[in-house]
């Protein structure tokens, strides 16, 4: 295919089988409305319900901001172009979406290893939990993680930006992401395929996967010392929601990003995708509430239940 300089992308989506479209524009949409509507529900209640004013629920506010954030991001183009018809996307709001699908990433990433520590304090620092993580450590924690995602993703998007030679005016994606643009560049994509190795292994993967999990080791011995098995069970029932989470999220991205790359597996890295970036959020919200007593009761506080 010829080479050329292009000002707008075309969005494939999630299939081009005509009859699919109304089913996916309605699951998509729901999804999308459930996942808004429970996040949303989780951070009214951590703002307005005073026991639900500590660390922990404070960076589940954040997790729910970036759930939303994320879901908006990643699909609005799917449910815009069922609506209108218009499958383009300009350059530039190519850039801004894959800048900000990525940053929100790298985001949830930093604020569930934050969770973790978090955890790590509540259960083997008990006495010295409300001295540790105090007010200000869990703004400078969450603020590190928003930054951090923006610093991260800049380069690699700046890079891309720069291309100005593609092979294809079509994306075989729902959205504009950083490897579906590099397959069909025809720019010298060398220095952007090393920064994103580099920091997508090790920046965005490894170093978290590590800080995350690292306190879990000794979160397990810490429990594994406690005398009784109700007190066993209520350590680690404090834990296992955001374990929960960490596991699924990470086994969603290591699938649609560390797989093979070949044709063959474009349909079902898209389906990664639409998981990671649409079930995950939706999942959230349901896993914290239904695994959460503090949530259920605060929930039922609300609704003029008695606890």
């Amino acid at each position: 295919m010829n080479e050329t300089t292009i000002q707008y992308f075309i969005i494939k989506g999630i299939s081009d089988v005509p009859e699919l479209q109304m089913t996916i524009f309605t699951v998509v949409l729901l999804i999308y409305l459930i996942t808004i509507g429970g996040n949303m529900v989780i951070l009214i209640l951590v703002c307005v319900d005073s026991h639900l004013h500590s660390p922990m629920y404070f960076f589940l506010a954040n997790l729910s901001i970036v759930d939303m954030a994320s879901s908006t991001t990643s699909l609005h183009k799917i449910l815009i172009s069922f609506i209108t018809g218009d499958e383009t996307v300009s350059f530039y709001g190519c850039m801004t979406q894959s800048f900000m699908s990525g940053s929100f990433t790298v985001h949830e990433l930093f604020i569930l290893t934050a969770m973790s520590y978090d955890r790590y304090l509540a259960i083997c620092r008990p006495l010295n939990y409300h001295l540790l993580m105090n007010h200000r450590t869990c703004i400078l924690l969450a603020s590190s993680c928003w930054t951090l995602g923006f610093l991260f993703v800049s380069p690699l998007v700046g890079i891309l930006s720069s291309f100005s030679c593609y092979t294809s005016i079509e994306i075989n994606h729902f959205l504009c992401d950083i490897v579906p643009l590099l397959n069909i560049t025809c720019s010298d994509t060398f220095s952007l395929s090393i920064l994103f190795f580099i920091e997508g292994l090790f920046l965005f993967t490894v170093i978290p996967f590590i800080l995350t999990f690292l306190p879990y080791i000794f979160i397990i011995v810490a429990i594994m010392k406690i005398r009784t098995s109700n007190g066993r069970h209520k350590a680690f029932y404090t834990c296992s929601s955001h374990l929960t989470v960490v596991i699924l999220l990470y086994t969603l991205l290591i699938s649609q990003y560390l797989g093979p790359s070949s044709s063959s597996n474009v349909d079902s890295k898209k389906l990664y995708a639409l998981f990671n970036m649409a079930a995950v959020p939706l999942l959230n919200p349901v896993i914290y509430s239904l695994k959460n007593k503090d949530v259920k009761v605060a929930l039922r506080r609300r609704f003029g239940q008695k606890p």
